[in-house]
């Protein structure tokens, strides 16, 4: 069964929102970058490519369902922060807008009585469980170090020694 219309348009911008998000998460990193917190950029630039490998799922199950990828416009992402804890709050605050598209797709697949379409989102339901989590888990400990620069140099040694991994 093909996709409809619908169901493919909205694909089509998931996957340029995914891009967006990935997008955003460069800029992030080159702001963590600029400030010599090296771990924390590591952190970003991993989550951006984490981004792209979402891009193109979709764009790869597009293409399984006999569509085609089609790209949006990405706009200039924030660049400038006042400190750590804005960039991550800026990053779950972007984690909880694309939890809602994806909850959205599932509804309208639902709706259109897409069961290919609504299995493949299911991965990405979950995912964006694990994305919140790991998100918030920082946010958290960014909260607690507060403006304590020897704790902020030691969380991002640690980030650094993991190598961006969450």
């Amino acid at each position: 069964m093909n996709l409809s219309k619908k169901m493919r348009d909205a694909l089509n911008q998931q996957m340029t929102f995914e891009l967006e998000s990935a997008y955003a998460y460069m800029a992030m990193s080159a702001w963590f970058k600029t400030e010599n917190l090296d771990g924390l950029a590591a952190f970003m630039a991993t989550h951006a490519q984490e981004e792209v490998e979402h891009a193109m799922k979709f764009y790869d199950f597009l293409y399984e369902r006999l569509s085609s990828a089609e790209f949006g416009a990405i706009g200039k992402p924030k660049g400038s922060f006042k400190n750590p804890l804005e960039v991550i709050e800026t990053a779950f605050e972007h984690e909880q807008k694309v939890t809602r598209a994806i909850h959205q797709l599932v509804d309208l697949a639902r709706a259109e009585n897409d069961k290919a379409s609504e299995n493949f989102l299911q991965w990405f339901v979950e995912e964006q469980v694990e994305e919140e989590s790991v998100i918030d888990n920082l946010l958290q400990r960014l909260k607690l170090v507060g403006d304590f620069k020897p704790g902020l140099f030691f969380l991002d040694r640690e980030l650094a020694a993991e190598g961006g991994e969450h």
